[in-house]
């Protein structure tokens, strides 16, 4: 009996020597709160704009268990005159709608495909709830950045997220 928990202990001992192999390299991990540093538009002739506007502010917290939140907004927003969210104007209300972006759910790492995948339970955008959006990413120590193949506003344009992690 010894002798083969010593083989199997040997055996995952050379596994996670090897090159490539996921023993080797440990699961990357988006836990934390992640400041937003950069909010921007693709268009597909390569110009990129600053989406919400030049200086957006957001956060997103991801626990231990992969749930997380998102909210992006530009700043500054138009107030509504009235001082009342349920009487505003046209303009007012479309300002609101269009200065942010937020959702909730679950998220996940896909390290092979290199994929960060979002299952959106709630959103200010009802059209995502309920989906799974996948999307490329790039994690370089406390600095993520991924792209919204094709985003809410139906142009044709992606959406890039940057963030930096934030100090515990």
């Amino acid at each position: 009996m010894k002798t083969h928990l010593h083989c199997r202990s040997a055996v995952l001992l050379a596994m996670s020597l090897l090159p490539g192999s996921a023993l080797a390299t440990p699961m990357p991990s988006l836990t934390g709160t992640w400041e937003l540093t950069a909010a921007d538009t693709l268009y597909a002739d390569g110009h990129r704009v600053h989406g919400f506007g030049e200086h957006p502010q957001g956060r997103m917290m991801v626990d231990g268990a992969g749930r997380y939140v998102i909210e992006i907004y530009r700043v500054p927003g138009m107030n509504f005159v009235s001082g009342n969210k349920a009487t505003g104007t046209e303009a007012e209300f479309r300002d609101a709608m269009m200065r942010n972006s937020v959702h909730y759910g679950h998220v996940m790492l896909d390290t092979v495909h290199h994929h960060i995948i979002f299952d959106v339970e709630r959103a200010v955008f009802p059209n995502w709830e309920g989906k799974r959006q996948v999307r490329d990413y790039m994690l370089e120590g406390d600095r993520l950045s991924y792209q919204v193949p094709a985003s809410s506003t139906g142009d044709g344009t992606a959406a890039i997220s940057e963030w930096r992690r934030l100090g515990n």
